[in-house]
């Protein structure tokens, strides 16, 4: 104790304000913004993904079905490829029933696993289940299956995530696809339009394997982000070899081929349930997160839930995103079954920030 009281007598004020104010309030503004730093400071030590290779897309309501697969390089059909939309469900109807709106006129099956687990372990109601009445007009197409969830606390996420996608792959032999059946592989907010689902089932030719690059939204249609949601896929099944996957499978990419529309819930109890249940649960940091008033500010704001930095791969993009998204004001060329119902899904436009609890 002695020597410590000597050490302490040699020091100067200015030492003592650095140990005992500068350095613990640098530990502290580190413990609430280091995930900030970590995202600013990425194009340091991540390089950027190798870039798709994106094919043009065209489309027009006059042109005819062989003139547009010849636009693509692709020859015609005598007739069309059997379409397959598989989904993992949550709780995510209002958004289930726009992309099966939206599709519905080209899908030979639609394929739906439930589980009563969150990919965080947490137990949740059989919501599809549930509200299977509102979805009678897809019925003679749709195969429904469920499966248990493990409920392991402190596993990873994805885990979970990867076991319910195998379990998918199971149902999809149940549901009857075949060998050069086009499969949709995608999460249910990320909606293929129905022009582009029905040119790749006419056209020969196409990708066995091709991306969808998507409009990017986030809350509603309200807030484009970008035109770089990619991981919606479309597959030409084949037996043994295609596994229902959400990551990059492929380097072709097909350009405006739908939208992405990203915690986009009428209730903000909606809003909570995903953040706490999803494979990123980790960017829930902070309690506060959850609060229902904040999280309403966030939406109207058309800022981050998570309070973090754009993922982006150069100081350029990080910069150039950061803040709040414009607000658009926009309602051209969305999924049709949403105008055409707009007072019932008005959350989702322009204009309609306010959420019901």
């Amino acid at each position: 104790m002695s020597r410590i009281r000597c050490i302490l007598r040699g020091l100067d004020v200015k030492t003592y304000i650095f140990m005992f104010a500068v350095i613990p309030m640098c530990v502290f503004g580190f413990y609430i913004h280091g995930q900030k730093i970590s995202y600013f400071l990425r194009p340091l030590w991540e390089k950027a993904p190798k870039p798709f290779n994106v094919i043009p897309h065209y489309y027009n309501e006059n042109i005819t079905m062989e003139n547009l697969c010849r636009l693509h390089g692709w020859g015609v059909r005598e007739y069309p490829r059997r379409v397959y939309d598989a989904v993992l469900f949550s709780n995510e109807l209002e958004i289930l029933t726009l992309r099966w709106r939206e599709l519905y006129p080209y899908i030979t099956e639609f394929v739906v696993l439930e589980s009563n687990s969150t990919f965080t372990g947490l137990p949740k109601p059989l919501v599809f289940n549930s509200n299977r009445e509102q979805f009678k007009f897809v019925e003679p197409r749709l195969t429904y299956g469920t499966i248990g969830g493990r409920f392991k606390k402190g596993e990873n996420p994805f885990v979970e995530e990867a076991y319910q996608r195998v379990a998918l792959d199971h149902l999809l032999k149940i549901a009857g696809i075949t060998d050069d059946d086009l499969l949709i592989m995608s999460d249910v907010d990320e909606i293929p339009s129905a022009h582009t689902i029905n040119l790749l089932r006419w056209c020969d030719e196409v990708p066995s394997i091709l991306h969808l690059q998507l409009k990017n939204y986030l809350y509603s249609f309200e807030f484009r982000v970008d035109d770089k949601s990619w991981r919606a896929s479309i597959h030409r099944y084949q037996t043994g070899k295609t596994r229902y996957a959400h990551y990059r499978q492929s380097d072709d990419i097909l350009a405006d081929a739908g939208w992405h529309c990203s915690f986009c819930f009428r209730r903000i109890s909606d809003f909570i349930f995903k953040m706490k249940a999803y494979s990123h649960y980790d960017r829930v940091r902070f309690s506060h997160y959850l609060n229902p008033e904040r999280i309403q500010k966030v939406i109207c704001k058309g800022t981050d839930l998570f309070d973090m930095l754009p993922e982006e791969y150069t100081f350029r993009d990080i910069i150039g995103k950061m803040g709040s998204i414009p607000h658009s004001y926009s309602a051209v060329h969305l999924p049709a079954f949403l105008l055409e119902n707009s007072e019932k899904y008005k959350f989702l436009l322009p204009g309609n920030c306010k959420r019901e609890r």
